[in-house]
């Protein structure tokens, strides 16, 4: 059974899932519905007979376009931008991570993107996971998490398919053009996962990396 977690809770993959080698990260969202504009029918008046009867409620979706990153931490710090795996570098150099591509709409049910992650294959080096996801041209389009429902990320075994976990992010985002969705960290020889849920006001993938780069001395 899958266990749905709340914002802040932590879980060991390695004990939901005993001999665990893969997962597939898997992360929705759905762009919100709003009104459209309408003309108003007229109100009464001689010719107000001829006006045109109000029609139904009509809904747009805004043209949101979401992408989903892994970032891959040496002692929690980004040393090296090779080590973000985006739409732009899909695979990392040591084949454990992979992005299987980029959803321009984020339409339709199910996951929009997903993330693979031989856990076998990823280096001692690195301990740290950290899964974003960043509005595209948030600024420049002018928008933010307050267009996006229903987000989510889960978890699923890579060689069952079987649902490990789940976190719905539950808040509301107005304002955050992006999303640290949570962590997936090696602790005591054991693979972790991290519900964050945390929105910030970065406006590129860059940007969000910039949090976990290498401070120097």
């Amino acid at each position: 059974m899958s266990v749905n977690l709340v914002k802040g809770q932590k879980v060991s993959l390695s004990k939901e899932a005993p001999g665990l080698k893969k997962i597939i990260v898997g992360l929705g969202w759905d762009a919100v519905e709003r009104p459209s504009v309408q003309q108003r029918p007229s109100t009464g008046g001689f010719f107000g007979m001829f006006s045109r009867a109000p029609q139904p409620e009509k809904k747009t979706v805004p043209d949101v376009d979401c992408d989903a990153s892994a970032i891959l931490l040496k002692n929690g710090r980004l040393e090296n931008n090779k080590d973000i795996v985006y739409f732009a570098n899909l695979q990392h150099k040591s084949g454990a991570v992979w992005h299987h591509g980029d959803n321009l709409t984020g339409e339709g049910d199910g996951d929009d993107e997903q993330i693979e992650i031989d856990l076998m294959r990823v280096p001692r080096e690195y301990d740290r996971i950290v899964i974003v996801v960043n509005i595209y041209s948030a600024q420049a389009r002018k928008q933010d998490f307050g267009l996006i429902e229903n987000a989510f990320v889960r978890i699923l075994n890579g060689q069952t398919f079987r649902e490990i976990l789940r976190y719905d992010l539950s808040e509301n985002y107005p304002g955050k053009t992006a999303m640290i969705f949570g962590e997936i960290y090696r602790y005591n020889g054991e693979w972790k996962f991290a519900a964050i849920g945390q929105g910030t006001n970065d406006g590129s993938i860059s940007e969000i990396a910039h949090r976990y780069k290498k401070t120097e001395n």
